[in-house]
Parts: C-alpha cells; structure tokens; sequence
C-alpha cells in the first residue's frame, strides 16, 4: 500500500469526532506501520477499527471494576491452587465461564479463614466483570450497613439500589458475627429479592448447619433462606491450611536465617 496523501491531524480529529479517541490515538502509528508493511487498505480499516473497540473495552472493564467495590490484585491467575488442593480446579474453571451468573445461581464457599475463599470471590468477580456482567463487592458488616440505612425504603425505591440489581453479587466474611433480628430479617428481604433475579456469591466460615444460630436463632428464617440459597448453587468447602500462616511461617524462616 503506497503512502496515502492525508492530513493526519484532520483525520484525528473526524475519528475525535466520532468518538474514537483510542483509534485517534494510534492512528499515525498505525498508518506509518501499513505503509512501511504495504498493509491492504482493507487491512489497515481492520486494524484501526480493532484498536478502537479494544481500547473501549479496557476502559469499560477498568470503569466497571471501581464501581464494582472489588479490591485488585486477587485474580485466577495468581491463585495458588497447588497450595490448596481441596478446591477443584475444574469447577472454578466452569464458575469461570459465568454461566451460573446468567441462571442467577449462588455460589457459597465454605471453611476456615485463610485459605482462600476472598481471593476465589474476588478473582470470580474480576472474571464476571471482563465477560461483561455488573458486579457488586461488599464485606458483610459494610452490606449490613447499607440494608439498615435502606430499611424503611419502599419495594419501589428497594428495587433500585444496587445491591439489588447488580447481576452478580459478592457478600464477603459472612458469619464473623452472629445476627440480631432486623439483621436477619434484612438479609433474608435481600436474598428473597436476588432469588431468580441475580446472582450472589457467599463467602463463610459457618457450615450451613450452624446457620439457625448465625441468623438470631430463628430455624424458620435459616431454613427459609437457605431453601432460596441452595435451590440453584455451587458449595465449595475449602479445607486446608491458611495462606496467611504459611506466609507468616515463610517470613519467619527468613528471619531466622
């Protein structure tokens, strides 16, 4: 492809004006590259159209990942599933397709602290959020908080906040604390209206059969919530050592050499 005669600064601005900033911006790079490659014109639209919707598309998962709330670095990638053998690497794969988001499902890990069930939520939130889903993370006294604020709203108002519409939802360290009455009765208002609607991930240290004493004691209320919780859901119980402690053990050694 010989060099095209064009202003490059004009055609920047027509493609500013169209609102392609990200192939405004490589325009001239990718211009001088199909020259000196003889790249086909045809080629070089290709290339310039493909710069533009991968730049929207970083810029739309970096958005979508602050208002997410999730906290960075905790990917797939960097799990150290070798350390953890208890976890199927296989269904965090599935999970990782994000089909159970579309059903609405729950997912709800389950074990001790430290061994991995807030990087797993994390990274599956991270992954939902490059396949294109909106994601909400909340630790659970911080979504306990924003429930009471929002108690006396009407189901009209309710409806709109977003821990009710997001399509996935992240509740974080359930069960550190056990539940008074109205905190029961919001969670289970919140997990009615998610149920079929959206989906939730969970991340616990109760097994499910200490949740009657988790929830105020009220076995009605547990039994109801966990009937709209398991109908459609993934249970990973994770049992092994704490990431944290063998971090520690690791620093220990260092320091003793």
């Amino acid at each position: 492809m010989s060099a095209p005669r064009l202003d490059i600064d004009a055609t920047r601005e027509k493609l500013l004006a169209l609102g392609c900033s990200h192939a405004a911006e490589k325009f001239g790079r990718l211009l001088s590259d199909a020259v000196a490659r003889d790249i086909p014109s045809h080629a070089f639209v290709d290339l310039l159209l493909e710069s533009e919707i991968s730049g929207r598309e970083t810029r739309r998962i970096a958005a979508t990942l602050k208002m997410s709330g999730l906290p960075t670095g905790q990917t797939l990638e960097n799990f150290d599933f070798a350390f953890q053998p208890a976890i199927e690497r296989s269904r965090i794969d599935t999970l990782a397709t994000g089909a159970w988001i579309r059903n609405a499902e729950t997912v709800l890990m389950q074990g001790p602290p430290g061994v991995g069930k807030t990087h797993l939520s994390i990274a599956l939130g991270t992954r939902a959020v490059e396949l294109g889903f909106s994601v909400l993370y909340y630790r659970f006294n911080e979504l306990m908080v924003a429930l009471k604020a929002d108690a006396a709203l009407p189901p009209s108002r309710l409806r709109r906040r977003r821990y009710m519409n997001m399509a996935l939802l992240i509740i974080d360290e359930l069960g550190f604390e056990p539940m008074d009455r109205e905190e029961a009765s919001l969670f289970f208002r919140l997990v009615t209206y998610r149920y079929g609607r959206g989906a939730i991930i969970i991340t616990t240290n109760k097994s499910i059969r200490d949740w009657t004493e988790l929830l105020a004691g009220d076995e009605v209320l547990a039994t109801a919530i966990l009937d709209r919780l398991l109908h459609r859901s993934n249970v990973l119980n994770i049992k092994g050592r704490s990431y944290r402690l063998r971090d520690l053990e690791a620093a220990l050694k260092r320091v003793d050499a």
